[in-house]
Order: C-alpha cells, then structure tokens, then sequence
C-alpha cells in the first residue's frame, strides 16, 4: 500500500490524504474542490509553488486562480514562454524582448529578419494559439547552474547566461515546451492548454501582448493609450544603451568591476538634468501659477516636488510649497470605502471648496490664511501662517490627486503645469523576465514605513492591495493629461534598497499570508548585487525612503 500523508486545504479547511510526493495537481484532483477554472498555482505553507511541485511532508495548502495577484503572474510569464516560442518557430533567428508593462499589456520588442508589420503580428499570434490548442506540456528541469549557463550559451541567449553566472546559485531551473527552452523566475503553468484567453497587437515597433483582466477573467483588460508613458520608457532606454547596462546580469557585472559609484553619479546627473528641463518649461509658459505634482505610493513625489521647486529658484521664479494634506476634511466627514473604513484616498477626503476659494484668492493677489489639519484629532483648523503671492512666485502643490482637474476646477488650465511622478524601471532581469514597477514603489514604501512609521513589512504587504486599488481609481486615469511625466526610478536604485529591504523582508513570519509575497521579494532581490549608499548625494530622490536627506520632510 502506497505511503500516505495528510494536506490541509485551507480553501474549505478540509484534511487530504494524498499518496507521498503527489504533484498539487494531484493534490487538487483528491481535494474534490470546484474552482470556476483550475487552479495555476497554489500557496504552500504561504509560499507560491507551480502546479507541478512535489510534497513529501504535511503541508497547507490554497490553490488559486488567474484572478488572484500570484496567479495572474503564473498566467503572464506562461504566456511570455509562448510568444518566445511561436517566435523561435517562425523566425529562427529572431529575438523578443519582454520589455514593459503599458496599456494595460506588456510592449515586446521584436526583432526579427523582416519589418514587424500588422501581417507579421497576425502570424505570431496563429502561432501561438496553434501551440496553445496543442496542449503541450510546460515541464520543468532543475540542473546544476554550470549546465544551465551551457544550455543557454549554446542558444546564444547572452542575457540568461550573465544573469545566472552572476548569481551564484548552486542549482537553476529553467522550462521547455517541446524542445524550446527558456528560464523565468517564477512559477508557470502545466500545460499550454490553459492559456485560454491573450491578445497580440501592433505597438509602436513591436507587439503588445495583452492578458485576461484581474476584475473580469473572460475579457481581455482594455488597451488605454500610454504614449507619454511609453516615451519615458524609450528615453531611459536610450541612456541605457549608452551606458551599455540594460538587464540585471551585465549590471552586476558593473558592480563586480567596481564601478557602481560611476552609475550612481551618472543616475543622478541625469535626474537633475531632467528636473532642471521641467523647471525651464515652467518658466517659459508665463502664464503659469501653480506647479501641480502627482504619482502614485513611493513615487517620491515630496523629493520631486522640493527639487523643482530649487530649479524653480534658478530660473528666478521664487516657489511657495503647500500641501494638500492641510485640506483633508474633519475626519467625521471622511469618505469611508466598501469595508467601512475612512478612505483617505479618496478625492472627497479633501475641502475642495476651501481649496479652490484659496487657490482663486491667492491668484487675485489676495492674502488668506492656510489650515492646519491635526492628524491626531482629526480635525481641521487654522494654522496662523497666513499666504500671498508676489508676481514672482508660484504655487507648487504635491499630493495623489495633484492631476484631477475637479482638485483644481476653479483654476483656468493655462495657469497650470502638471507633472506626473512614477517609479517606472527600465532595467531588465534578462530580456524575457521584466521588472514590475509596482515592485519597485512597494521596496521603496516597505523600507520607508518601517525606518518612519513604525510599520512591519507584514503590515504594509497587507495593505497594499488596497493602495493600488486606490492609484486605480485616483491617479492613474490622469496620468497621461500631464505636461511632464517624470521617472524617478534610477538604474542602481535596486541594489541600494536591497540591503536594506532584505532583513526588514526576512521578519515577516511563515504563518501569514504576507509570507509568500515577502518570499518572492526577497527571491528577486537574491538576482541584484547589492551597492552601499554611503555615495549618494544627500540631495537624492532615493534618500527619502532610506535616510539621509538634506531635505525636510
């Protein structure tokens, strides 16, 4: 009789018997669960395991769906293993690079032996659909790192072997579909078949590959027109190629040759270069008023907002800082969301009325006084600092909502500029695995609420989600209405946030459903060889998240 153990599935909190070394999916087929599509992937004792992972001891386990953060990351990357693949098929001697989340999709780079056209697009796409109805297996090989780096070598693909002889793992795991394979740094599904629903498109050069939306699995998420955004992708591209580091593998070479101080001095020329370019369009449009800064959670919005503010002051126009925070309603008239809670994120957390009866005042060369909201109390009151603008002297206003024409209805459009802040990563892991951006801005936050608020990574993994939802709803729709779009993520800025993020990261216990989230972090961190701070200018964006600012915040 076949050894048995006991599974927790703590989708209906029942107990499995499985046979010893069951795949979950097997583990699944016993568990008797009915899930509206199967399951791509499962937590393990609160760690993400593909569907094709092993269990020799009692374990708990959650299987989940396409619909779930983890799960919509297992779809993706499968999806990317297909479109390199159809690809390779089609153009032997073609490449794609998997390059940036935009539009609601993610813009691949093709290059092949012909012009990328609208036909040339189509026939991708019959590929892939052709290799997803074939329902070919994904299997999974794990081998000594040194055979790995062989496998890849042979197939010419030099970012993989970079990336993987800089790591300094023992062991490597990469996929194959049907003789074609490729590495990914995460789980990925079983089987082509349940790919069952992808979009690709012409963009720009390249393609857009489009993905079944989070909210509603049988639809594809809208394509919205990002071009600003894309532009700035493009830009911070080209620096790269100048400086000759576009993935994570030759940046660690870099680092390994001594040289990270360099990157870190040229990071910052070109930062400042750009925030000295948006203060010099602000003062050729005389008409202008008020510089109205937005972005998203740990865009460093407050240090973008403070050094425009000082190129303002070269360009001899004199700015006067005020923050949106002081306008939050008393608390008892707060927004609450659909749990209940006071919703801060909300637009109507703030007086508008009051707002635009200062902003109008101040602009017919009026004096007002400005309130002070006591986040203690919860209550709004005068601040005594009493405001008037000279001809000189402009507004710059920072906050999440900076972009919403209703924050400033009163104001004619001409006396605004409108600048939108984002941590938006061009480095790349290799030219198949991207750096989410999101990843980016929750680093930065998790250190910055634990060195400042007192906040465990738990704590800020948990909320998270709702934060994002909040960008969703506040932020995001505005972004492209922006005069300047603003990156403020730099090139090294990963390997500055790794030593600090990794401990905080490694408190998070297995018992919480955080874990698993901590866990990949800390995974993708392991990829990036760390650089001291101890360099930076004190004037840096990155120092508002890791200490050391000249600037008062």
């Amino acid at each position: 009789m076949a050894e048995t153990m006991k599974i927790r599935c703590r989708n209906n909190g029942q107990m499995i018997d499985v046979p010893f070394g069951s795949s979950l999916k097997v583990v699944f087929q016993l568990s008797g669960l009915q899930m509206d599509r199967e399951p791509v992937c499962a937590y393990v004792n609160n760690k993400v395991e593909g569907m094709n992972y092993r269990v020799y001891k009692p374990k708990d386990v959650e299987f989940v769906g396409p619909d779930t953060a983890s799960g919509h990351r297992t779809y993706t990357r499968s999806l990317f293993f297909v479109l390199c693949k159809a690809v390779h098929d089609l153009y032997p001697d073609g490449s794609v690079v998997i390059d940036i989340p935009v539009s609601n999709g993610y813009y691949c780079d093709l290059h092949l032996d012909c012009e990328v056209t609208s036909d040339v697009v189509a026939r991708i796409r019959q590929r892939m659909q052709e290799i997803i109805d074939a329902g070919l297996r994904i299997r999974r090989h794990e081998v000594p790192t040194e055979e790995a780096v062989r496998v890849f070598e042979k197939l010419g693909t030099k970012s993989k072997v970079t990336l993987l002889k800089t790591l300094g793992s023992l062991y490597t795991t990469y996929y194959e579909i049907d003789g074609y394979v490729d590495y990914f740094y995460g789980t990925m599904l079983t089987n082509t078949s349940q790919l069952y629903l992808f979009g690709l498109e012409p963009y720009y050069e390249g393609a857009l590959l489009r993905t079944p939306s989070m909210e509603n699995l049988e639809e594809l998420a809208p394509v919205t027109r990002q071009d600003k955004m894309f532009d700035i992708f493009r830009e911070h591209h080209s620096w790269q190629r100048i400086m000759g580091i576009g993935t994570i593998g030759t940046f660690n070479e870099v680092v390994a040759m001594g040289h990270a101080d360099d990157l870190i001095r040229v990071a910052e020329a070109l930062q400042e270069k750009k925030i000295a370019q948006i203060a010099e369009q602000v003062a050729e449009r005389k008409d202008v008023r008020m510089v109205l800064i937005s972005g998203p959670s740990s865009s460093g919005k407050t240090t973008t907002c403070k050094r425009i503010a000082t190129q303002l002051a070269v360009n001899g126009i004199w700015p006067v800082l005020i923050s949106l925070d002081d306008y939050f309603v008393d608390r008892e008239n707060t927004p609450r969301d659909e749990s209940g809670d006071y919703d801060y994120e909300s637009l109507y957390a703030l007086n508008l009325p009051l707002l635009n009866e200062h902003l109008t005042a101040l602009f017919r060369g009026e004096e007002v006084e400005l309130p002070k909201y006591d986040f203690q109390t919860g209550m709004s009151q005068p601040s005594g600092r009493r405001l008037q603008l000279k001809p000189h002297q402009v507004l710059v206003v920072e906050g999440i909502h900076a972009l919403n024409p209703e924050l400033t209805a009163s104001i004619p459009a001409e006396q605004k500029f409108c600048v939108y802040a984002s941590a938006l990563t061009t480095i790349l892991l290799d030219t198949h695995n991207y750096i989410p951006t999101t990843d980016n801005r929750l680093l930065r936050r998790i250190i910055r609420d634990y060195k400042y608020r007192g906040c465990s990574a738990k704590e800020t993994i948990r909320r998270w989600p709702s934060v994002r939802r909040g960008e969703k709803k506040w932020i995001f729709p505005y972004q492209e209405e922006a005069d300047v779009m603003f990156n403020t993520a730099m090139l090294y800025e990963l390997a500055v946030i790794k030593k600090q993020a990794e401990p905080v990261l490694e408190e998070v216990p297995e018992n919480c459903p955080e874990y698993a989230e901590a866990r990949r972090l800390l995974k993708f961190l392991h990829y990036i060889k760390a650089v001291d701070y101890e360099t930076l200018p004190p004037t840096s964006l990155l120092r508002e998240f890791i200490g050391g600012s000249s600037f008062k915040y």
